[in-house]
């Protein structure tokens, strides 16, 4: 019989964090249930084929968001990983804690114990950092963090451009100070992805208190109101893995909210027009779905100094030979190498703006946006007032979710993208780039009134594939929290949620680093640890952030 003190369903992030802290001490037994195959390969390891997994079905869910009525009717992909180390496994591997203040507002929205001074020191623990900021940085942790090279000149051009344009400079962006322009982090190590697969689950299954099951998770099975079990298929039998202690949710901000539905647990409306059994109503479940949007802005480069030219098939045979015998060269980087966090108006305190910065025009499915030389900068909003949902599509636990993100539905988001726009191309005009700008690819210089600018925001925005929020952490009394600030799920014992659904709002940046300090610190609460003592470091805020945007 397959039974374990602790269920977990998922292997990603934040599951694979909590394998390894529930199963170290040795006391108890640990179960991760995952439907997803190895993530052994070069596709997934060999950090520059980024844009191969997540667009293959072999790795990825599948997901699309119903049509987008402000972004023209488009249906957007939503990559979630179907394999070991879950997203993280597939993800563009840029690492960014959040902003304190994106943790404080959690503390003031009802999820007590996550401010910023009490996930610090999650963050420390998990990190192995060797050129962080002395003293916010944790060295010796499971997950290893580095900057790319920075050896293509653009890279700098883009730094010095920000502060040609009176930007801020940062030299940690996850250290004291996020303001500013900088080198970008990644999660790779010795040349290979360091998904939470590597980092976490691989050592832990080293362990002989944990074992891995390979099952599809059709429902929690609950009894008198607590979690016993989790019901999974693998080979086409049903069988129930059971829970001594607890099952941890850790199945994806798409997925965590569809199983908690599938087991009676959700808006009780919904589950009944699903001839579903209502085991808890929770109207939160599924509800307030939130993500990051972003655009391309696109240069021609009058230099052949971009990616351009190793995009031909010889040339990527030779990176793939290099990487393959020596974890080294251009495949052992995402390209993500500089970054910048800015604000959008004086009035805002912390940034709200991300840029993340290419030396190569092309897409996140690794299409060339221009048949020759060019640069980029990925820009959006980091704190869209859009909201959205995941529903049921069926009580059948195969179907796919209905998943609205409602993109653009505020009417701020449209200011804050035009905003975006123009500041990008005001960085790009700076005279750091004059030795190597070109003209404008996309949106191209043409388009300049706010009606153009807003066409090519429909056409073009795209997911920066951040969906969080649908299983929301608060107050126990608050009717839309699902989870209290321990991760328990309200109104049922023995269950918690555990991953970035529970965010009670998106964090500045990519979401792999919250979700996996989002493991570590429920790993404490599960076991019913001491939290770690809390950090009195005082970040950075911009002293001029009431008078300007820089």
């Amino acid at each position: 019989m397959l039974e374990a003190d602790f269920v977990i369903v998922g292997s990603g992030s934040a599951g694979s964090a909590m394998a390894y802290r529930l199963s170290e001490d040795g006391k108890n037994s640990v179960i991760v249930i995952e439907y997803g195959g190895s993530d052994i390969g070069p596709l997934i390891q060999m950090p520059s084929a980024l844009s191969f997994p997540m667009n293959m079905s072999l790795y990825d869910w599948g997901f699309s968001s119903e049509p987008e009525p402000h972004l023209g009717g488009r249906a957007l992909v939503t990559p979630r990983g179907k394999v070991l180390g879950g997203s993280s496994s597939i993800n563009g591997m840029v690492y960014v804690r959040g902003h304190a203040g994106d943790f404080d507002h959690w503390a003031e929205q009802g999820a007590a114990g996550w401010a910023y001074a009490d996930v610090l020191p999650y963050f420390k623990r998990m990190e192995n950092v060797r050129d962080g900021e002395d003293g916010w940085r944790g060295t010796n942790g499971p997950l290893f963090v580095q900057r790319g090279r920075r050896t293509n000149p653009l890279y700098s051009a883009f730094v010095a451009a920000g502060a040609e344009a009176g930007f801020e400079l940062t030299d940690d962006y996850n250290g004291s100070k996020q303001e500013g322009f900088g080198a970008m982090e990644q999660t790779i190590h010795r040349g290979r992805r360091w998904s939470a697969a590597n980092a976490y689950l691989r050592p832990a299954l080293k362990r002989k208190n944990i074992r891995l099951v390979n099952g599809f998770a059709r429902k929690i099975v609950i009894e008198n109101q607590r979690a016993v079990g989790v019901e999974i298929e693998a080979r086409r039998k049903v069988q129930v893995v059971r829970a001594k202690r607890e099952v941890i949710v850790a199945a994806s901000s798409i997925n965590s909210p569809k199983l908690l539905m599938l087991s009676g647990i959700g808006p009780a409306t919904h589950l009944k027009a699903n001839g579903i059994e209502v085991v808890a109503d929770r109207p939160g479940v599924g509800a307030n779905l939130q993500d990051h949007l972003e655009l391309y802005i696109q240069q021609e480069a009058t230099q052949p100094i971009t990616l351009h030219s190793v995009l031909n098939p010889f040339s990527k045979a030779l990176i793939g030979a290099e990487w393959l015998l020596f974890k080294t060269g251009l495949g052992a980087t995402n390209h993500f190498e500089a970054a910048a966090f800015v604000r959008s108006k004086a009035g805002v305190d912390y940034p709200d703006i991300q840029f993340h910065f290419l030396p190569a025009a092309v897409r996140y499915d690794g299409k060339a946006a221009a048949k020759s030389h060019g640069f980029q900068a990925h820009v959006g909003p980091m704190r869209s007032k859009s909201r959205g949902t995941v529903k049921l599509r069926s009580p059948d636990p195969w179907e796919k979710p209905e998943i609205r993100f409602n993109y653009m539905s505020h009417p701020d988001d449209w200011d804050e993208f035009r905003h975006c726009i123009r500041l990008t191309r005001e960085i790009f005009r700076q005279p750091a780039f004059d030795s190597y700008r070109g003209r404008e690819i996309s949106p191209g210089a043409a388009v300049n009134s706010d009606e153009q600018l807003d066409a090519f925001i429909r056409e073009h925005a795209e997911s920066a594939f951040h969906p969080c929020g649908t299983c929301r952490m608060g107050r126990k009394n608050d009717p839309m929290s699902v989870v209290d600030p321990e991760c328990r799920v309200i109104g049922v014992e023995g269950l918690r949620v555990a991953d970035s659904s529970i965010f009670p709002r998106v964090t500045n940046g990519n979401l792999n680093a919250p979700s996996i300090m989002t493991g570590e610190k429920a790993a404490d609460h599960i076991l019913g640890r001491p939290m770690l003592p809390p950090s009195n470091q005082e970040p950075w805020i911009n002293p001029r952030w009431r008078e300007s945007d820089r």
